[in-house]
């Protein structure tokens, strides 16, 4: 893969890497260890302002938390290119871990977190598909309706 492709992905599809948002000490954003990298959870932020606040079922609709989870999957990508020097070293997206705050008879999470899984397959094509759990929570940090966490196979 040549340098700087899969940011030629991004443009192509008009998507914008809003981030990097790292957490606060004394995490780190993310972790690369034997050939995997996996970031800390990403909430969906916009220029440092959370864009979707609340719980799905109650307060935010299935579409708003789609959105809501593609934003936190570019927040992903971001902090990923932070820490690899480029998105053209990832190798194949491993899995994803959607928490969806929600009501407690709110059962479709998992329609919520395909917002973030076809962002990545989208931007890596068949080595952006990937394993995945969606979970519903009772509440988010900072009341963010939604949070992901991405983890990859990366080459050297």
């Amino acid at each position: 893969m040549s340098e700087g492709t899969i940011r030629a992905r991004l443009a192509a599809l008009g998507l914008t890497l809003h981030g990097p948002h790292p957490p606060h000490d004394p995490l780190d954003a993310v972790v690369v260890h034997g050939g995997v990298a996996r970031t800390s959870g990403q909430l969906p932020r916009i220029a440092g302002e959370l864009t979707c606040l609340g719980r799905l079922g109650d307060t935010v609709t299935v579409e708003e938390g789609t959105e809501a989870a593609a934003v936190c999957a570019l927040n992903a990508l971001a902090v990923l290119e932070q820490a690899l020097g480029s998105l053209d070293r990832v190798q194949r997206v491993l899995t994803v871990t959607g928490y969806v705050s929600s009501a407690p008879d709110f059962h479709q999470q998992p329609a919520v977190v395909d917002g973030a899984s076809r962002v990545l397959a989208d931007v890596f094509g068949e080595a952006g598909r990937h394993t995945r759990s969606a979970i519903g929570v009772a509440a988010l940090p900072r009341n963010g309706a939604v949070e992901i966490e991405v983890t990859v196979a990366v080459s050297d």
